[in-house]
């Protein structure tokens, strides 16, 4: 095992990492890849990086979670985002006079979505969680720190009301055209402790049923789909009950993450590896759709991210995870919904310190992981894929023939292997090919091992995460001409690397 030290200066820091390689012979074992420049392709929407999550609905009222999502969009095809408790009473969106009648206040949900919009986004809808004076059971508190109700409205009607009050406030201020491309989603994870109707299923349904008939009455334009439920689960339930009792559906919406256990997944104790899970799950659901009475209803994969063990979601085992999920899922799915954009998120409490294994992009305060520099990298793709038998490569190609590919080098947290070489060997593509190439692994993008250098603080100072970011900062592509049909590539492990070739085809 040999180790390599590493100093990197920025503004007044001094950054040094150790990093240690452990390569053997096996290895550094070679990898072949053939790519032909003339092969035929498909569409390749960007599934993957249309739409994010995040915490809850108030967040979005602050600076950093604002913030933060600017940066996002800056590097993504950015358009959706999807939260909690658009209803919770912190929104102060319902209310009872002495009498018992409701009384609306949309006003913090005006300061929500204008921000959205105003930043280039639009509200995936989820139309959670219960007012606690709406509540059948104002008692029923979820443990997350910000204690939502998960109970069904105490009155139908009451609940009819709101929705309906809801949506016609949306259309009046934002207007049918706009809030007709929005996606409203009742719901969230019914079928575990986020909501406690009795029984689970069967009031989940009457609360969908409502809850879209009420929408559609406002507007029929307005999307509104279910059931938004953890762990790939009710689906085929769902699409049965809608098409018997003719309840408006126009798109399927689950979860599943890669760290779902294979028995909540799929009910089997198969041996799946993490890796392989969410997109394994993505294709149980789609062929539920495909077998119902509505075939070609639209999935969208509203929550899912890669396993978390290890403080995973902090390092660059992220890039490759990603890029794994987007090969297998394509064509499967038409959003997916990466499980969060920000840190800005207090299930649990407020984030006492960055790096602490969360779920997004960036950490606290602002600071780009390396799972930020990795959609970067992945929204480079063409539009066009190439189809290819390595389980390591994603090739496409842009509309000016630019050639792109992405390649990694994948190893869980939990398991053992060290670095790749990789070559890529280029069929029917003219000699003298310009090529770049850019990458997030354990020297670039790192900015994890960047902040334990700085010395870990709890609170870094405004000027330390500008520091930061500007030190681990992918740097401009690096380009040669390429001499021979093939590149080679050295690959750490869990590297990401893009590789653009700008050249047509012999």
């Amino acid at each position: 095992m040999t180790s390599l030290s590493l100093r990197l200066r920025y503004g007044g820091f001094v950054f040094a990492l150790v990093l240690i390689s452990g390569l053997t012979g096996e290895s550094q074992a070679q990898e072949q890849i053939r790519i032909d420049a003339q092969a035929q392709t498909s569409p390749f929407p960007h599934f993957w990086e249309q739409m994010f999550g995040s915490g809850r609905a108030i967040l979005a009222l602050r600076e950093s979670y604002r913030s933060d999502l600017r940066a996002v969009k800056q590097v993504t095809d950015f358009r959706y985002v999807r939260f909690h408790a658009i209803l919770h009473d912190e929104v102060g969106v319902y209310d009872e006079d002495e009498h018992g009648n409701p009384v609306y206040n949309f006003a913090y949900v005006d300061e929500i979505y204008d921000g959205l919009l105003k930043n280039g986004v639009r509200p995936a809808v989820e139309i959670s969680f219960m007012p606690k004076k709406l509540a059948f059971n104002p008692d029923a508190l979820h443990p997350f720190w910000y204690k939502q109700n998960v109970s069904p409205p105490k009155s139908w009607e009451k609940w009819d009301g709101l929705m309906t009050a809801f949506a016609r406030h949306l259309v009046e201020r934002y207007g049918e055209d706009e809030v007709a491309q929005w996606y409203f989603e009742v719901w969230n994870e019914p079928n575990i402790d986020f909501w406690n109707g009795i029984p689970r299923q069967r009031s989940y349904f009457e609360l969908y049923d409502h809850t879209a008939r009420d929408l559609k009455g406002v507007s029929p334009r307005l999307r509104v789909g279910g059931p938004a439920t953890a762990a790939a689960a009710w689906v085929d339930d769902f699409l049965k009950h809608a098409a018997q009792n003719h309840v408006p559906v126009d798109f399927v919406s689950t979860h599943g993450y890669a760290d779902d256990t294979v028995e909540d997944l799929f009910g089997t104790n198969e041996d799946i590896p993490m890796d392989d899970r969410v997109c394994r799950a993505v294709g149980k659901v789609r062929k539920q759709i495909q077998d119902s009475a509505m075939p070609k209803l639209p999935l969208l994969w509203t929550e899912w991210n890669v396993p978390g063990m290890k403080a995973a979601r902090d390092t660059s085992y992220v890039g490759p995870a990603l890029a794994n999920t987007v090969r297998e899922c394509d064509g499967m799915v038409d959003m997916m919904s990466f499980w969060t954009f920000s840190d800005v998120f207090e299930e649990g409490g407020p984030i006492p310190e960055p790096f602490e294994g969360h779920f997004g992009l960036r950490a606290k305060g602002g600071i780009n992981k390396p799972s930020y520099y990795d959609f970067g990298l992945l929204h480079k793709l063409g539009d066009q894929r190439m189809a290819n038998s390595s389980s390591d490569v994603i090739v496409t190609k842009r509309k000016d023939g630019t050639l792109v590919v992405a390649v990694w080098n994948l190893v869980d947290p939990d398991k053992t292997g060290g670095a790749k070489k990789v070559r890529l060997v280029f069929d029917n593509l003219r000699s003298g090919a310009m090529v770049s190439e850019s990458r997030v692994d354990d020297d670039h993008g790192n900015t994890l091992a960047a902040y334990k250098a700085l010395g870990a603080p709890r609170y870094p100072t405004e000027d330390q995460v500008r520091r930061l970011n500007a030190a681990t900062e992918l740097p401009a592509p690096s380009r040669k001409r390429l001499e021979a049909n093939y590149l080679d590539l050295d690959l750490q492990r869990n590297a990401l690397v893009i590789v653009e070739v700008t050249a047509g085809s012999k």
